[in-house]
């Protein structure tokens, strides 16, 4: 069995939401319990968000974090930003086009991992060892996407609320404009995208709710008729009124309830 982890959650100002799962010996962590675990680069920090299943995992609890292993992990935290400035300013005096958005240690304060965005491909590996003289640790350097970006930066939504993926978000839902067609949304990028230039995360939170509701309502351009005997061709299906207009023989456009349907 396992528990999903956020890895160094409420330790930094923000955090892709991806969660890792790892396995566990005896009883379980408790929700929202601090645990350090062993990843591929060695221990971290991180917060148990989920209760305990089945998933493939990507390394082991090893313990309950102590106060001193949040104590550290703080002042490692610290450290991370100080890397993050640094490595900011050099960036900036080489002119390379890439946008620092944060860097973490590991508990041992000997693997630096550097998340970076860029626009378009570049090679850091030359201040790798500039890094690794300054900050005593290896480093490595992993280029983020979009989504990821927006997470680490905190960004507002559509609703004018902190956005989803940098606040509560668990994990990164597949998005496709097939979801936009079935709520009747304008196919319009700007309309439908969040700040990462992305289709906003929120249809999929909504689309269980439409297929639901679309399940009840005839398609798009079947030919229904009424209980009364009226027939038309379906030109638009509201799902949230539960109705659907009927273009009929005569040229007229009428609004039925499903309710109304034969």
């Amino acid at each position: 069995m396992t528990v999903g982890v956020r890895l160094h959650a409420d330790l930094r100002k923000a955090r892709t939401p991806v969660l890792r799962y790892f396995r566990f010996q005896g009883e379980p962590p408790p929700l929202e319990a601090y645990v350090v675990v062993r990843t591929g680069r060695g221990l971290e920090v991180g917060k148990v968000r989920t209760p305990p299943r089945k998933e493939k995992e990507a390394g082991e609890v090893v313990r309950l974090a102590t106060k001193e292993d949040l104590d550290l992990a703080l002042r490692l935290r610290a450290k991370a930003e100080e890397a993050a400035f640094y490595l900011r300013a050099r960036l900036q005096e080489e002119g390379v086009r890439a946008k620092v958005l944060g860097c973490d240690f590991t508990l041992d304060g000997r693997h630096l991992s550097v998340h970076y965005a860029a626009e378009e491909r570049v090679n850091l590996r030359r201040f790798t060892r500039e890094l690794a003289e300054r900050f005593g640790a290896r480093v490595e350097f992993l280029a983020e996407g979009p989504r990821e970006e927006a997470a680490y930066l905190g960004t507002l939504g559509a609703c004018g609320m902190e956005s989803c993926c940098s606040t509560w978000l668990q994990g990164f839902a597949q998005v496709s404009i097939k979801l936009a067609r079935d709520q009747g949304l304008p196919l319009n990028p700007e309309k439908i995208s969040g700040p990462c230039g992305r289709l906003l995360c929120c249809l999929a939170y909504e689309h269980p709710v439409y297929q639901e509701l679309l399940a009840e309502l005839p398609r798009k351009n079947a030919r229904v008729c009424t209980k009364e005997g009226v027939c038309g061709k379906v030109q638009k299906v509201n799902p949230l009124k539960g109705t659907v207009e009927l273009f009929l023989e005569e040229g007229k456009t009428v609004e039925v309830a499903k309710e109304e349907l034969a």
